[in-house]
């Protein structure tokens, strides 16, 4: 009998700590809770964090996040404007904004996901075929608008395609197209990126061969452009190096005709001096540069280069 007693306490015990704990939920900084009944939203949703209490087992806490969460969708053939097929892959940010709607709309992050599949990927096509291929891979004009050259600048714009709006225009428009629809489902999209884009087989070709066309004419430019500089370094160096050959010419000029002058002043003097000293020195250096012990002169004795040798005899 004391057996049976003690089971039915424990019995007992059980049941109000069911009833008690099913009547308490907790509410943390990064959920927010809705109360169904039967499986029927009760109430306005419960953001604030602490302790809450609800009925028990009638009575379900429905949880739900209340930071950014990721989304991911699967890459998609999109063709653009211009009839080029690509695959673009996008990512997103989202949050629940307003829980008893989401619960009532989707039910659950996994139902979320499948709804952002649709709405991202519609808008993302949307905007992709209304726009050419080159403005979802470029964002800026900047090559064109870097041109210096005014021809150079005219054959670029044979070989590229100046956008009107670049891929950041592209995910602006893709993101307010999908803000549209996603608060009718308790969602706020806070933000949606293109993650990467490939090209199917036949397009990359012809896109890889735009961008070496783009890239060998902006390195041409800067050839040519480094071409003039480099002549124009080179003849300002030769016009420098001239004048200042110039100068040394006319320098060396004017010391060897100061030395010239030296010179002949200082034969006059000495000639003036002792002429017929100097007629000597001058026959004896004479000798020397004509006569040597291979040379034969035949002169007659009357003449004056003879006399001084006639005199040694």
């Amino acid at each position: 009998m004391k057996r049976v007693i003690n089971s039915l306490a424990v019995l007992a015990v059980v049941i109000t700590l069911s009833v008690v704990l099913g009547a308490v939920y907790i509410v943390s900084e990064t959920n927010q809770v809705v109360i169904t009944q039967f499986g029927q939203p009760i109430g306005d949703p419960v953001s604030q964090a602490g302790l809450h209490f609800k009925l028990p087992i009638v009575q379900v806490a429905q949880y739900f996040d209340k930071r950014l969460l990721d989304w991911d969708g699967d890459p998609n053939q999109i063709p653009t404007r211009d009839k080029k097929y690509i695959w673009v892959d996008t990512t997103a940010r989202w949050r629940i904004s307003d829980a008893l709607k989401f619960l009532q709309s989707v039910g659950s992050e996994m139902g979320a996901q499948a709804r952002l599949d649709d709405i991202i990927n519609s808008a993302t096509r949307d905007v992709i075929t209304s726009h050419m291929l080159v403005e979802t891979i470029r964002d800026t004009n900047r090559i064109l608008d870097d041109q210096n050259s005014a021809e150079i600048a005219a054959i670029a714009e044979e070989a590229l395609e100046r956008i009107n709006a670049g891929r950041e225009v592209l995910e602006k428009s893709i993101l307010n197209r999908a803000k549209e629809l996603a608060p009718q489902y308790g969602i706020d999209l806070v933000d949606v990126r293109i993650k990467r884009i490939n090209y199917v087989e036949d397009v990359r070709s012809k896109v890889y061969e735009r961008m070496i066309s783009e890239r060998k004419r902006a390195a041409e430019q800067y050839r040519s452009e480094g071409r003039g500089k480099s002549a124009e370094i080179q003849g300002q160096m030769e016009k420098e190096l001239k004048l200042i050959e110039s100068d040394a010419y006319k320098t060396a000029e004017g010391v060897r005709g100061k030395a010239d002058a030296e010179a002949v002043a200082i034969y006059a003097d000495s000639y003036g001096k002792d002429p017929d000293f100097y007629t000597f020195l001058k026959t004896l250096d004479s000798y020397d540069k004509t006569v040597d012990a291979n040379t034969t002169v035949v002169i007659t004795t009357e003449g004056d280069y003879y006399k001084y040798l006639k005199q040694m005899e």
